[in-house]
């Protein structure tokens, strides 16, 4: 099967009205917020798209993502495999629409640009970084970490202080 790089923006209105679809890949080098985080940009996304129209008349776009990523672990700074996959599903606003309140929960927001069009790569980029994980690290089992980095120092015992209510007890006593 050929790899077709999935268009860069989208009319959604005119694609959910054509019912288009679109599956392909889109590189990993052309999503820059994402590759700021990995060690490696030479891989690619795979996506696939549904443009549709819902039951509400409501212009979607769903569908998913998928790659393999290569981020440094927290713990041992050493190289360390990721695979990301992340469904989605987005319905496109204007930014001055005041419908925002009947969109369904199970939709994403997306805002169109001046010419009514939406960043394809951009919003499968947005979802990637949100599936990355805030401190990747690998399973303590496989890090090569010291397993000195994983203490955090030793706990003294502290002498035992007089209680300063003590005072107080005796008085109560009396």
């Amino acid at each position: 099967m050929q790899k077709v790089k999935i268009p860069v923006t989208l009319d959604p209105v005119r694609a959910a009205q054509k019912r288009s679809s679109y599956d392909g890949v889109v590189p990993l080098k052309n999503l820059s917020r994402l590759s700021e985080q990995l060690l490696d940009t030479s891989g690619e996304v795979t996506v696939r798209i549904d443009c549709d129209i819902d039951e509400q008349k409501l212009v979607v776009l769903s569908g998913e993502a998928h790659c393999d990523v290569q981020v440094s672990c927290e713990r041992c700074q050493q190289p360390m495999n990721l695979s990301l996959h992340c469904q989605f599903a987005f319905t496109p606003v204007r930014s001055d629409n005041t419908a925002l309140d009947h969109i369904p929960e199970r939709y994403d927001v997306v805002v169109p640009d001046e010419h009514g069009e939406v960043n394809l790569q951009q919003m499968v980029e947005d979802e990637l970084i949100l599936t990355l994980p805030m401190y990747p690290v690998h399973d303590e089992s496989f890090c090569s970490a010291p397993d000195q980095l994983n203490s955090f120092g030793v706990v003294i015992d502290e002498p035992e202080k007089p209680n300063p209510f003590a005072v107080l007890q005796e008085l109560k006593k009396k």
